[in-house]
């Protein structure tokens, strides 16, 4: 006969304290000692920028908490002892940045600007950057949602049909391994303004992953499903939108997720031809203006605004495709 557990002694089992948790408090106090104590180089332009300085106050108090809460929460433990070491790098990396930038000055200031300088931008230009977000978002958009109906079509019809097949196939060879790039001059001659030759650039990209992934799904779906299905009485239309396209979800969304990725690069090179706005745009003006600090920041948007996208895309899918084993994770 097992012994009850108490609930005192339920609370204390799952109390429990990881060393790793403790990695990244240890990261951002160096990082904070570094900027603090350490003086700047005496020909550091910019040197009382306080905002990287604020960034570290608030990151100590972020993982402090996170490590308190850690200590009760099972879960989170779990979670953050296994992300403590790189969190803690990555703050060791950035003292490295602060100490070759700003406090020993070993990398010309114009191209190799301080954090603190970097860091100031977002407070400087959050207006000009909000706005070059939201147009960069409705451009992916409107260019995706382009590609991915057009790439959906021309892939069931390729997947499905050995007629679309035989005439659309050959296209796609020929066509969709052209970058998107490449397509900037005729883009430009057809469509009368520049955002709508982006929106094509973004859109034929995304097409091509599509297309394939969406195509070979279909293809590579046992024929026996098809078979039972037949013989079960359902039609054509019911084998490919009942069997054939849910069996194809999972290279869909690989594709989805490959077209999302190059759609970005697209949309750099297409805001860059005469857009006015966008992050691409805003990246390469500031570099014309030698401005690299903005250059720098304008990368980090980037990076977190496809980070963001592309992880809200596989929680979709995960969710979606809970069903399915041995899918990429992200």
């Amino acid at each position: 006969m097992s012994a009850s557990v108490s609930p005192k002694e339920e609370q204390s089992s799952n109390f429990a304290f990881r060393v790793q948790t403790i990695l990244p408090i240890v990261g951002v106090l160096i990082a904070l000692i570094a900027e603090v104590l350490l003086p700047n180089h005496p020909n550091l332009k910019y040197a009382d920028l306080p905002h990287y300085r604020y960034f570290l106050y608030i990151s100590l108090a972020v993982v402090a908490v996170l490590a308190l809460l850690s200590l009760f929460w099972e879960s989170l433990r779990r979670k953050y002892s296994y992300r403590g070491a790189f969190v803690g790098g990555v703050y060791i990396f950035l003292t490295l940045l602060d100490l070759v930038t700003a406090k020993w000055l070993l990398l010309p200031q114009l191209y190799f600007p301080s954090i603190a300088r970097i860091f100031h931008v977002f407070f400087e230009d959050s207006a000009l950057i909000l706005t070059c977000i939201k147009s960069s978002f409705l451009l992916l958009v409107k260019g995706i949602l382009i590609g991915f109906i057009a790439g959906m079509v021309c892939g069931i019809a390729v997947g499905w049909s050995r007629g679309a097949n035989y005439w659309i196939y050959p296209l796609i060879r020929i066509l969709g391994p052209i970058p998107s790039s490449t397509w900037t001059p005729l883009a430009l001659v057809v469509f009368p303004s520049a955002q709508g030759a982006a929106v094509f650039l973004i859109a034929f990209g995304v097409w091509f992953q599509i297309t394939i992934l969406t195509a070979s799904g279909i293809q590579s779906v046992k024929k026996a499903y098809f078979e039972v299905s037949s013989t079960l009485g359902a039609s054509n239309l019911q084998n490919l939108f009942k069997i054939a396209v849910p069996a194809a979800s999972p290279s869909i969304f690989l594709g989805f997720f490959n077209a999302t990725c190059s759609s970005f690069v697209a949309l750099m090179a297409a805001e860059m031809i005469g857009c006015k706005s966008g992050l691409g745009w805003y990246v390469n003006w500031q570099k014309t203006m030698l401005s690299y600090p903005n250059v720098y920041a304008g990368l980090i948007v980037v990076a977190v605004f496809c980070y963001i996208l592309v992880t809200l895309q596989f929680k979709v899918r995960d969710r979606l495709l809970s069903w399915q084993e041995g899918v990429v994770k992200w």
